[in-house]
């Protein structure tokens, strides 16, 4: 058992970071040739696994150190009133459509394909 959690607990700085992506849906991946890629503020999701499964939103902040995603409209409410979002885990969300402002992410993703 020690093994298996040893390499996520005792790991480099910034491999986490590494590790941290999210499965393109079937369009995305016979457009990009690409299984997976890390989600960025803005990409539109899908959750497909937990208690808000089938919601779809855009993402609207990242913790790549954690590998959690917000994403718009997925919030809990607070015991003293009020919302707060639910972090989603990267690995139970599906990419549906990425934002390609940035010109490194265009760039790689159209090397990829």
């Amino acid at each position: 058992m020690a093994q298996d959690r040893e390499p996520r607990v005792h790991h480099r700085l910034g491999e986490e970071e590494m590790r941290f992506g999210s499965p393109l849906s079937d369009e995305l991946r016979e457009k990009y040739r690409r299984r997976s890629v890390r989600p960025r503020v803005g990409d539109s999701v899908r959750i497909v696994r937990g208690e808000f499964k089938d919601i779809e939103g855009k993402v609207t902040a990242v913790a790549p150190a954690k590998g959690l995603v917000n994403v718009e409209g997925v919030t809990r409410e607070k015991i003293k009133g009020g919302t707060s979002p639910v972090p989603i885990h990267s690995s139970n969300i599906v990419l549906t459509d990425l934002v390609l402002d940035d010109k490194a992410r265009k760039k790689r993703m159209e090397v990829a394909s």
